[in-house]
């Protein structure tokens, strides 16, 4: 059996509170760290997270809301964040970051202010340790993971991506489990890429749930899933993802999941959209980050600078910005699909 690991998950939405749960009952050391009162208030009281992973009791995670706590205790951080704040606490971390500490991304694709370089976020963030004079690890982890059935023990198999293989190999050794099956793989930039671009095509497929009374299928959803991965093939290659990525459980295996699985978040954000609701309305009415949003925009910006036609992409843009009804853009997006 691997050594128990110590692990810092940093975030307690339902993702890292999933990945919480799972080390724990696996009987790794795991403390969580979140800046939200009502969870930590949750955890500590009734060890339950009620707010992001109702139903499921925790009594081994131990919680804090100060993060030096976990720069003190953890030897593997989890950075369990939405990548609109993952550069925030990198930043607050640095100052405690010691050179055994093995960071593990789970926020994907291109970060908020685009700084240099490849535009990841797994690059941004090894920028900013560069920057402080530090050479930790940062490992990406991706793949078809819906949290409440990573919780629930279903067998899921992720990758675990890094420019070293020995890394990514040591990494998922340590932290698979019975039902959580890492995989180590070398491209991270493409696991990246196809870990945040899956976002813009479940929110595509979304719409079809939404217009299930008039011309929503799935037939429909099969054809927008061709048309945007696709796209998505000849997209990420030229941002220098490994063809091969697309083929494996960062690319086709969490496209799948993202976009066919009720509890998708970026699915359900497409339905809403679908129904007729606008995007200020969809986003009000949940509490969890859907990524696609911001995915969308993103590869949109990149590929217009790298002068790359991206039909898809441009009309689900379109529809985000309000400028096309929904039955205008699935046609649309459909009509993208091109035999090579």
């Amino acid at each position: 059996m691997a050594k128990m690991a110590r692990i810092g998950v940093l975030g307690l939405g339902n993702w890292g509170t999933a990945l919480a749960l799972v080390w724990c009952k696996d009987g790794h050391n795991v403390l969580g760290w979140t800046v939200e009162q009502e969870v930590y208030e949750s955890m500590m009281t009734v060890h339950e997270n009620k707010k992001y992973l109702p139903g499921y009791q925790i009594p081994e995670l131990n919680c804090t809301m100060e993060i030096s706590d976990v720069t003190e205790t953890c030897e593997i951080l989890v950075l369990a964040l939405p990548s609109s704040v993952i550069l925030e606490v990198v930043d607050m971390l640095i100052p405690s970051l010691r050179p055994s500490h093995l960071l593990v991304d789970l926020a994907k694709g291109l970060s908020p202010s685009e700084e240099g370089g490849s535009g990841m976020i797994s690059d941004a963030i090894e920028r900013r340790l560069s920057d402080a004079g530090m050479s930790n690890q940062v490992v990406v982890m991706t793949g078809p993971t819906i949290a409440p059935e990573v919780a629930r023990g279903v067998i899921t198999n992720a990758l675990v991506a890094c420019n070293d293989i020995g890394i990514a190999e040591r990494v998922s050794e340590r932290l698979s489990t019975d039902s959580l099956i890492l995989t180590p793989a070398e491209d991270p930039i493409g696991a990246e890429l196809w870990g945040a671009y899956k976002n813009c095509v479940a929110l595509a497929c979304g719409l079809v749930d939404g217009l299930k009374d008039t011309i929503g299928g799935d037939n429909l959803k099969a054809a927008l899933v061709l048309s945007g991965y696709s796209e998505g093939i000849g997209l990420l290659e030229k941002m220098g993802a490994d063809p091969q990525t697309a083929f494996g459980p960062a690319g086709i295996g969490d496209l799948y999941v993202t976009a066919t699985s009720p509890r998708s978040r970026n699915r359900t954000l497409g339905e809403k959209l679908g129904s007729g609701k606008s995007l200020e309305e969809s986003l009000e009415e949940m509490h969890m980050v859907a990524e696609g949003v911001r995915a969308t925009r993103m590869f949109l910006n990149r590929s217009e600078r790298m002068g790359h036609p991206t039909p898809f992409l441009s009309t689900l843009g379109g529809l985000l910005d309000g400028d096309i009804e929904v039955e205008n853009a699935v046609r649309r997006m459909v009509g993208a699909y091109e035999v090579k």
